[in-house]
């Protein structure tokens, strides 16, 4: 599936929140934080438990899109 900032359903980003950083949906948390805090050896149940009224699964999901962003944004297209 291709994501667009129209088809994606866990990661937002709006001018007037977070000065437009993507976030959550529906929430105020930057998924830069998030991501630097997997980076940081975090377990997605470490993360969740720092942001207990988020879903688990909305944490895993937005992940997921992020993933999925990047892999569409960065793919190498092959040069003839």
């Amino acid at each position: 599936m291709c994501y667009t900032t129209s088809t994606m359903k866990y990661i937002t980003p709006t001018p007037n929140i977070m000065g437009g950083a993507p976030v959550i949906t529906g929430t105020r948390i930057p998924l830069e934080v998030i991501l630097y805090r997997l980076k940081e050896g975090y377990s997605i149940e470490a993360i969740h438990e720092m942001y207990p009224w988020l879903e688990r699964n909305t944490l895993a999901s937005a992940i997921d899109e992020a993933i999925h962003r990047i892999t569409q944004t960065f793919h190498a297209e092959k040069v003839s």
